[in-house]
């Protein structure tokens, strides 16, 4: 089976015009001091079993001394796995992390034998866009909406234990897929176990750290000012961002942006291929910093073509105002000008 999510899609910079970066401004991401390197950072952290994702966003903020911090899609108190935690300023990237897909794997208990051909084939049946209604116990309003189911695989099948692997869109509750398949099969059925194996960018592997990690890395960097474990445990908030079509700007372009302009076609140097109109887009540097979420006003085609007209639609600033030299002219300084 093809375990692909939205987050997989393959694309390639295309250059419009070559242009070069001044190094006496801004950061290459990981090479960010390191009090800005935790500001615009994101953990990949491997959530334990009985504390809420609130509670543990809560202890990652007390740990670190921030006063902010934002997780990318609730855990329940039982499930284990990946809760991407973005920090600071990066808090205002968690949004994106929505069109990313995630991965579950869960152990579902039907309530008496089926035979496993049977059950199999009902999987297929819940695999595409499905209609849900979320449960009693959820945090949304309980209307029936569609979400995406992109995969569903079944590795096992022990007695009347069913294993699963489970892709979808953000906002599924396998909770209530695991019913409904139940249903579906006429026997019932319920969810015994879950684990989050993947949400976007973020995977399952080395890159994954608990909260003790967490906690060892800051002891170690207070302690002896030695930021090597930190910079291990914290990865760069462009880490959480890569499924994100990616729009490459002159250093003149940036301050812009930053003070929330929209894009215009002359500020583009670079654009990754594949991007469509009204696509979620990220505006970086040309060092790979994110400056900010913003819709595409433009395809990749019509971007590399055009020398006038706006390309995105600035929606979240991600950089601070003044990081790179102001490249605009206010009305103001205009009139001060032909004065």
């Amino acid at each position: 089976m093809d375990y692909k999510l939205p987050a997989d899609i393959k694309r390639e910079l295309q250059c419009k015009v070559e242009d070069t970066t001044d190094p006496a401004y801004g950061f290459i991401p990981n090479k960010r001091p390191i009090r800005d390197h935790i500001t615009h950072g994101v953990i990949n952290l491997d959530k334990p079993a009985g504390p809420t994702s609130h509670e543990v966003v809560s202890w990652v903020k007390k740990i670190l001394d921030l006063p902010r911090s934002g997780h990318g899609g609730t855990l329940d108190p039982k499930v284990t796995g990946l809760l991407p935690i973005m920090l600071g300023d990066a808090t205002k990237s968690v949004g994106a992390l929505i069109t990313a897909g995630k991965e579950y794997i869960c152990l579902m208990k039907l309530h008496s034998t089926v035979k496993k051909t049977v059950v199999k084939e009902i999987a297929q049946e819940f695999t595409g866009p499905i209609y849900q209604r979320p449960p009693v116990k959820s945090a949304v309003k309980r209307e029936v909406r569609i979400r995406n189911i992109y995969y569903l695989d079944i590795p096992e099948i022990n007695g009347t234990k069913v294993l699963m692997r489970v892709g979808c869109e953000a906002g599924t509750y396998i909770r209530k897929l695991c019913h409904d398949m139940g249903e579906a099969l006429g026997c019932g059925a319920h969810m015994q176990e879950l684990r989050r194996t993947r949400s976007g960018p973020f995977m399952e592997d080395d890159s994954m750290v608990t909260l003790f990690d967490l906690k060892d890395a800051m002891v170690i960097y207070q302690e002896s000012d030695d930021e090597s474990e930190l910079r291990r445990v914290i990865r760069p908030m462009e880490a959480g961002l890569v499924h994100l079509p990616r729009i490459l700007i002159r250093d003149s372009a940036v301050d812009a942006i930053c003070h929330g302009a929209s894009l215009a076609a002359p500020g583009v140097v670079k654009v990754d291929s594949g991007m469509n109109t009204g696509d979620m887009v990220l505006v970086m540097s040309l060092k790979g910093e994110a400056v900010a979420l913003a819709w595409s006003l433009m395809d990749t085609d019509a971007v590399l073509e055009a020398e006038t007209g706006m390309v995105a639609d600035t929606k979240r600033v991600l950089m601070p105002e003044g990081t790179y030299p102001k490249g605009w002219i206010t009305k103001t300084e205009k009139k001060d000008e032909a004065d």
